[in-house]
């Protein structure tokens, strides 16, 4: 990868506990936000910040990122990642805490996408946080949406807790004649859906 303060971003994150989106996965992530010209995001799991500089890439030029991590170390790393690549210091407000006590805080309606990459077993509650956050039209976007087997369920095989997350959460978007929802095979598979 040319791309140095990505790389370093990357390099960190294979490092670290909380592993970096791949490239499929964050060109995705940019091309999402550019599409819906977006200037105010939300993300859950800030990691080393490798999808923070992708989703900053495609916001506007004058968007903010808000970053919630339970994890310090991380965040400052995020923060000079998004340094190293250009983001002046107002692009990005990094919040440490959990995600469940902090995204009751932001501003309902205020932001144009979610994107969700922290605790899957959590992805419903996420999902219901998102719902209050977007404003009307605005997208939702988790990753790791692939964590199924090729199994089938039976008495022999119980599905993982985040499988039956990320289940009930496909199920919701799906139940729903308001969402437009779309899966996309990259990485650890993203679903994305309009609310």
């Amino acid at each position: 990868m040319e791309d140095e303060p990505l790389a370093d971003a990357y390099d960190a994150g294979l490092r670290s506990t909380a592993p970096p989106v791949d490239a499929a996965t964050g060109g995705a992530l940019r091309f999402l936000a550019a599409s819906i010209s977006a200037r105010s995001v939300v993300e859950i799991g800030t990691g080393c910040g490798s999808s923070g500089i992708w989703l900053l890439r495609g916001m506007t030029p004058d968007g903010i990122l808000t970053t919630v991590d339970t994890n310090a170390e991380y965040q400052e790393y995020a923060r000079s990642a998004f340094a190293r690549a250009g983001f002046g210091a107002g692009r990005a407000r990094l919040i440490r805490g959990a995600a469940l006590d902090v995204l009751p805080r932001l501003t309902d309606g205020g932001y144009d996408l979610v994107l969700v990459d922290a605790d899957t077993v959590s992805y419903p509650l996420y999902l219901e946080e998102a719902r209050r956050l977007l404003r009307p039209g605005g997208m939702v976007v988790f990753n790791g949406a692939m964590t199924g087997s090729s199994e089938p369920d039976g008495p022999l095989r119980v599905p993982d807790p985040r499988e039956t997350a990320v289940r009930e959460v496909i199920g919701r978007l799906r139940a729903e004649e308001a969402s437009i929802p779309l899966f996309m095979p990259v990485g650890e598979g993203l679903l994305a859906a309009i609310l």
